[in-house]
């Protein structure tokens, strides 16, 4: 099909794309490390690692090299009442990573899963237990996937408008960023107090789509403490800052407390296939077990996704281990978070510069609008422009920027996307 570029708008609808009647989209044939070439020649560097999920360059031969001997050897089974090595495997190495009180791995096919699964678990943990517990605490502005549980623990907004008079009911507190954590510990408090909680979602020290806002480890602790103190149990989706891109494997290592479920998607895989985690602890995992009682069965989690555990997305996400797990990459993470925080605090200078937020590989940059911030701010267009013409793929949130880009990033490049964003504050306030 030479012609499948022309025929994209005929035929598919793609993803938080506005519909027009002259919208087109770039048709990408191949890429390699941080680029991606365009059929037209044009080649465009890949700043936000593909919407967060390529950690260590496109077509990272090695990955590829596994999941092509993977497909030749056992490419899909069906994961209940079967197992094969590569989930096991991973499986086992995942918890590796993790503090003994976790003891199960759930697969699933994507982030938004991962949460629902997460949110079942919690909700049937307590429905086990004989102490039905409803009420969910989440952060302000969160975003948590686009299925109907993760948009219900999520922000309320554009993303979620037509769809809010179907989301169960959650209580909401203010994210603990910088000024708000009181705020926010109060309230968290005076939730738990009220003995009905069943579970806390987050997204822990760094809140992706709300603007890469950044809050600390600290006032994470306190409030995971919290929730230990009246039982009620915590959901850490690391989705988004797992494997690196908050400076350690996941961003709940550098707490004290650890939460009872951790939710893994995007990077787990290399950016290769698709794949969601669920881990749990073995509290947890024990509520499930089949008992001599009245609930007999109903105690089993009764999901599951034809895809669940695919082999080719397991091994995939062990060859990333195997390359996370090289000191070569965690130098390179470390000097791009070093590159970043010396571009911060330039940036911080710039003219039409309100904010800089920088958490390990991840670096964003507000600016000042007469508009009110928000996805749909008229300066995102100027931005998106702004970039793509200088080949550059940085996909703004409103009046935001960042950079999250895969670990494989040279100096040369990150000075490349630097150079643009100093040529944007040039271009819009000489």
């Amino acid at each position: 099909m030479s012609d499948w570029p022309s025929r994209d708008r005929d035929s598919v609808w793609h993803p938080f794309t506005a519909i027009t009647h002259d919208s087109e989209n770039i048709p990408i044939v191949r890429a390699e490390g941080v680029w991606l070439y365009a059929a037209d020649g044009m080649r465009y560097m890949d700043a936000i690692s593909s919407w967060w999920v390529n950690l260590h360059g496109h077509a990272h031969p090695y990955i590829a090299q596994r999941v092509a001997e993977q497909a030749a050897t056992l490419e899909h089974v069906m994961f209940a009442g079967f197992t094969h090595q590569p989930a096991v495997e991973l499986a086992s190495r995942l918890l590796g990573h993790l503090p003994a009180q976790y003891s199960k791995v759930f697969y699933s096919d994507n982030g938004s899963t991962a949460v629902e699964v997460a949110l079942k678990m919690a909700f049937q943990y307590w429905f086990n237990e004989d102490s039905p517990r409803k009420r969910v605490i989440a952060l302000e502005n969160a975003y948590h996937g686009d299925t109907f549980g993760a948009m219900a623990v999520g922000g309320r907004g554009v993303f979620t408008a037509p769809f809010d008079p179907f989301l169960f009911d959650v209580e909401f507190i203010p994210a603990p960023v910088p000024g708000m954590e009181q705020e926010a510990v109060s309230k968290l408090e005076s939730l738990l107090s009220k003995g009905d909680v069943a579970s806390f979602i987050f997204e822990p020290l760094v809140q992706g789509t709300a603007g890469m806002q950044v809050y600390s480890a600290e006032v994470l602790d306190t409030m995971l403490e919290l929730c230990r103190q009246h039982g009620v149990l915590t959901i850490a989706d690391e989705v988004m800052t797992g494997f690196g891109r908050t400076g350690t494997l996941f961003a709940t290592d550098q707490c004290t407390h650890r939460p009872d479920l951790i939710c893994l998607s995007k990077g787990i895989t290399g950016g290769f296939l698709p794949m969601g985690v669920t881990i749990c602890t073995d509290a947890i995992y024990k509520a499930f077990w089949l008992r001599d009682d009245a609930k007999g069965r109903m105690r089993t989690f009764l999901h599951g996704h034809s895809y669940t555990a695919n082999p080719m997305a397991c091994a995939a996400a062990v060859a990333s281990l195997d390359l996370l797990e090289r000191e070569g990459t965690w130098e390179n993470i470390s000097r791009i978070e070093a590159r970043h925080q010396a571009f911060a605090l330039e940036a911080v200078a710039l003219n039409g510069v309100a904010a800089v937020r920088h958490k390990g590989v991840i670096l964003a940059i507000e600016y000042h609008t007469p508009q009110h911030t928000g996805y749909f701010n008229s300066l995102r267009d100027r931005l998106y422009d702004h970039f793509m013409q200088r080949g550059i793929v940085l996909r703004p949130l409103g009046n935001i920027i960042y950079i999250l880009p895969p670990y494989c990033i040279t100096d040369q490049e990150l000075d490349i996307i630097y150079q643009a964003i100093r040529e944007f504050d040039h271009e819009e306030h000489q």
